[in-house]
C-alpha cells in the first residue's frame, strides 16, 4: 500500500514512495479542482515528483521554491577526475521491482544492463557492500581475508539480531550500540589471546562503517526497538552511469519552465490564516521568503531536510507546528555522513580491489574514542571504495566518515585534508614515497545552511511513529483530511 498524499494546506512530504501505477491520467475521481494554487518547498527528489505527478494530474498553478541554485537536493552529481561522481546519494538500495526509484530508472532507462538482470534483482545486499574489503593496517601491515571473513559475519549475525527485536523484548532507551557491545564482550570471552586486538580493531571500523550506513555519529543513538522496521528490500545496490542527476533532470523534464524558482529561501510559512491574493481570492496560506516575496497558496508542500526542521522549525512555520509533531522533530535522529574522494594519478590498490578497510590499531569498541577532533577525526575514517571503472572514471577512492567527525572535517582546507590524506595512504601501505594524491573532492553536508546534514535515523527515544505523525497533514480535523489527491 503506497501512502496517500492528501494535498491540504500543509503536508510535510517525506521521500517515499514517487509512483503508484494504479493512477491514471483522466480518471474522474482524480482530477484536480479548478486550479488550486500549490506551494512546493524544496526542489529535490521528493519535491519535484510531488509536482510531476500534481501536474501530470491537472494541477497547473504550482510553484517549487528552492532555497539554492540548483535541484536536486542531496542527489548531486559532480565532474571529477575523469567523469562524474555523487556528492550525495550513490546508490539504489535494493533495485527491484519494489523499489519506485528502481522502477523509474528502469522506466528511463537509465541504469546499466547487470542492473536489469533477473537475478541481480532478486539477491539481498542488506544496504552493505557485498565484496569483502581489502583491510591495510595503520602500521602498513594487513590482515588475512579469513581473519576478516570471521569478524565480518559475527558482526552480520549481530545486526540481523538487532532487526528481530521488538517492543516487547526491548525498552524505549535501548540501542543498536549497546546490544552489539555486549555481543562483542560475550563474544571476546573465546578469542584466542592474539587475536583480540585485531579483532577488536576490526569490529571498531566495522562500527564506524555502520554510523556511515546509519547517518548517526554512534550507534549508540539508533534506538534497538525499531531497528527492523527499516524494510530491506532485495536487489544488489546498483549506480547510476549518467549521475544520479540524471533521475533528478527526467522527473522535472514534464515541468513548464518557470515553475521551479531557484534562490528563493523561505523564511515562514503562516498556514492558518486568511490572506488576499492578485486575484482577490482568500489563501489559507501565505508562503514568506528570505528575499520579501511573498506567494500565497491554498496548499503547501513541506519537503525541507529534518535537519533543517530540527534547526528552524520553531520559527518557519506560523502558529508553531503542533506538539506532537514539534516533538517527533526533536526525537528523530538526523547525522552527516560525508564523503572524501581521491584521486591517484596510478593506483596503491591491486586491480581486483574494490574496497578498502584501515584497520586503526588499538582502537576498540570498549574504549571511547579521544575527544581531540584535530588529532583524531580521521580514525572514524574506516572504509573507502573503489570507484569504477578507473577507464572512465580514473583511479578514485571514495571514502566515507560520519558523525562529529565528519562535521570537524568540514572545516578543515583543501590543503589541510589533502595532507591527511596523503599521510594516511602513506601510513598504511608502508610506502612513505607513495606520491600524494593528484587531487581530493569532499562534501559538506552539515555546513549547508538548508540541509543541516545527511539523512535521519530511528533514535533513541523515538520510534517509526515520529516518522508517521511528521508525515500527517495539517490542519487535522475531519473535514480537512478528506483525502483530495493520491499518489
Amino acid at each position: 500500500m503506497l501512502p496517500a498524499l492528501r494535498l491540504l494546506p500543509l503536508l510535510l512530504l517525506l521521500p517515499t514512495s514517487l509512483s503508484d501505477s494504479s493512477l491514471h491520467p483522466g480518471d474522474p475521481q482524480l482530477m484536480a479542482p479548478p486550479s488550486p494554487a500549490v506551494v512546493i518547498v524544496g526542489a529535490g527528489i521528493s519535491g519535484l515528483a510531488a509536482a510531476e505527478k500534481l501536474h501530470k494530474h491537472g494541477f497547473q498553478n504550482i510553484k517549487i521554491l528552492e532555497a539554492t541554485g540548483r535541484t536536486g537536493g542531496r542527489i548531486y552529481t559532480q565532474k571529477y577526475a575523469k567523469g562524474l561522481v555523487e556528492i550525495g546519494a550513490q546508490w539504489i538500495h535494493g533495485p527491484s521491482p519494489d523499489n519506485p526509484i528502481f522502477q523509474l530508472a528502469s522506466q528511463f532507462g537509465l541504469l546499466s544492463p547487470d542492473a536489469l538482470l533477473e537475478e541481480n534483482q532478486k539477491a539481498y545486499g542488506n544496504n552493505h557492500p557485498s565484496d569483502m574489503p581489502v583491510v591495510y593496517t595503520s602500521s602498513g601491515g594487513n590482515i588475512s581475508a579469513a581473519a576478516l571473513a570471521d569478524i565480518m559475519g559475527l558482526f552480520i549475525t549481530w545486526l540481523e539480531q538487532a532487526r528481530n527485536f521488538t517492543n516487547s523484548r526491548c525498552g524505549p532507551e535501548d540501542s543498536v550500540g549497546s546490544f552489539i557491545l555486549q555481543q562483542i564482550v560475550n563474544s571476546s570471552q573465546e578469542w584466542d589471546k592474539e587475536l583480540v586486538d585485531t579483532n577488536m580493531a576490526l569490529l571498531r571500523g566495522l562500527l564506524n562503517m555502520e554510523c556511515c550506513v546509519s547517518g548517526t555519529h554512534s550507534m549508540d543513538y539508533v534506538a534497538l526497538c525499531p531497528f527492523g522496521e527499516y524494510t530491506m528490500l532485495a536487489g544488489i545496490d546498483c549506480t547510476f552511469p549518467t549521475g544520479f542527476e540524471s533521475l533528478v533532470n527526467r522527473i522535472k523534464a514534464p515541468l513548464p519552465s518557470g515553475m521551479v524558482v531557484l534562490n528563493k529561501a523561505v523564511k515562514r510559512i503562516d498556514w492558518n490564516g486568511s490572506f488576499q491574493g492578485n486575484d482577490s481570492h482568500v489563501y489559507p496560506v501565505e508562503v514568506q521568503c528570505e528575499d520579501g516575496d511573498s506567494f500565497v497558496a491554498d496548499h503547501v508542500i513541506v519537503t525541507v531536510p529534518l535537519g533543517f526542521l530540527k534547526k528552524q522549525s520553531a520559527d518557519f512555520f506560523s502558529p508553531e507546528l503542533p506538539t506532537s509533531k514539534m516533538q517527533a522533530i526533536k526525537n528523530l535522529g538526523f547525522g552527516t555522513n560525508n564523503k572524501i574522494l581521491v584521486e591517484f594519478e596510478k593506483p596503491f590498490w591491486d586491480p581486483n580491489t574494490t574496497l578498502i578497510q584501515v584497520l586503526w590499531e588499538g582502537d576498540s569498541p570498549l574504549i571511547e574514542p579521544k575527544e581531540d577532533l584535530k588529532q583524531n577525526w580521521i580514525r572514524k575514517l574506516s572504509i573507502f571504495v573503489v570507484l569504477e571503472p578507473p577507464a572512465q572514471l580514473g583511479h578514485v577512492l571514495c571514502g566515507f566518515i560520519a558523525g562529529k567527525e565528519a562535521e570537524f572535517m568540514e572545516t578543515l582546507t583543501y590543503e589541510e585534508i589533502l595532507s591527511s590524506m596523503t599521510d594516511l595512504f602513506r601510513r598504511i601501505t608502508g610506502n612513505p614515497e607513495l606520491p600524494p594524491p593528484v587531487s581530493i573532492l569532499r562534501s559538506q553536508w552539515y555546513s549547508q545552511p538548508y540541509t543541516g546534514g545527511s539523512y535521519s535515523y530511528v533514535a533513541v527515544g523515538s520510534s517509526g511513529d515520529d516518522l508517521d505523525n511528521l508525515a500527517e497533514p495539517l490542519p487535522t480535523d475531519k473535514e480537512a483530511l478528506k483525502v483530495k489527491y493520491m499518489f
